[in-house]
């Protein structure tokens, strides 16, 4: 049986996973959900991993959402439950301490798109299409892409994507808010794999609570999220990395941080 999830890991802490049901155009069936599941459990106290990319096998889909195939032989409870499993999954994409980026290499739909919110960053394919499409299939966004999407964007373009079901070429969206780069096909990895690195070469203990402060700020108002931001930056304080960065900074080389 052909494995659904790719799992690859540099010597930098870069995490590859890549959907792996390119004649399914990447469809998100159970199988492949609990193996993405699985994955962030694994790496969620991994200390070694300073950023993942999620990417998807050939070169036109990233995901098209649902596997509606495998959706309609469901009676209702399985459906709940998948539902649930897709909801949950992606709450676990999100909630992992270092930076996700989508690096999406073609089109994505749906629950695809929704995967893709629940990341840090998104590079997308300029031929691609995007869209959160549920409501011409008479359901809605059922794995946060109701709650994600305006705080993104907007509510008012949140809610006429969604309302109207629109697919946005990739440039659209990119305008939207939507991605913070695209790029061709063929170099969408590459950008996401930049961005990475850049990411990884920083003192992952300082990105890990950065990311800690600007996601649990968001969830309050400015006086809490203020609080919030001094006592993840006092977290940092007695780090050996940041002895190791104001030594190198006086040196002028390029540190050399190992999370401690």
């Amino acid at each position: 049986m052909a494995v659904c999830l790719l799992r690859e890991q540099n010597e930098l802490g870069i995490v590859t996973l890549t959907l792996n049901r390119p004649s399914q155009a990447n469809a998100l069936s159970r199988e492949l959900l609990t193996e993405l599941s699985e994955a962030a459990e694994d790496y969620m106290f991994d200390r070694s991993v300073r950023c993942m990319i999620i990417t998807a096998a050939g070169d036109r889909i990233f995901s098209a959402g649902a596997d509606l195939k495998e959706r309609k032989g469901m009676d209702e409870p399985t459906v709940r439950r998948t539902v649930s499993l897709i909801g949950n999954t992606f709450k676990k994409i999100e909630q992992l301490p270092f930076p996700v980026i989508a690096a999406l290499n073609g089109s994505a739909f749906g629950g695809g798109l929704e995967l893709a919110l629940a990341c840090d960053l998104r590079v997308a394919s300029r031929s691609g299409t995007y869209g959160l499409t549920e409501t011409s299939l008479a359901i809605i966004p059922g794995a946060g892409g109701t709650q994600r999407l305006p705080r993104l964007i907007g509510a008012a373009r949140a809610k006429e994507l969604i309302f109207t079901a629109k697919r946005l070429e990739a440039q659209e969206a990119f305008e939207y808010g939507l991605f913070n780069q695209v790029a061709s096909a063929e170099a969408v990895y590459k950008e996401a794999q930049a961005l990475a690195e850049a990411i990884a070469s920083n003192g992952p203990i300082a990105v890990r609570q950065a990311k800690r402060a600007i996601e649990a700020g968001l969830q309050g108002d400015l006086p809490a999220g203020l609080k919030i931001e001094e006592l993840c930056y006092a977290s940092t304080i007695p780090t050996r990395d940041r002895l190791e960065g104001l030594q190198a900074f006086a040196e002028k080389r390029k540190p050399v941080y190992k999370g401690e």
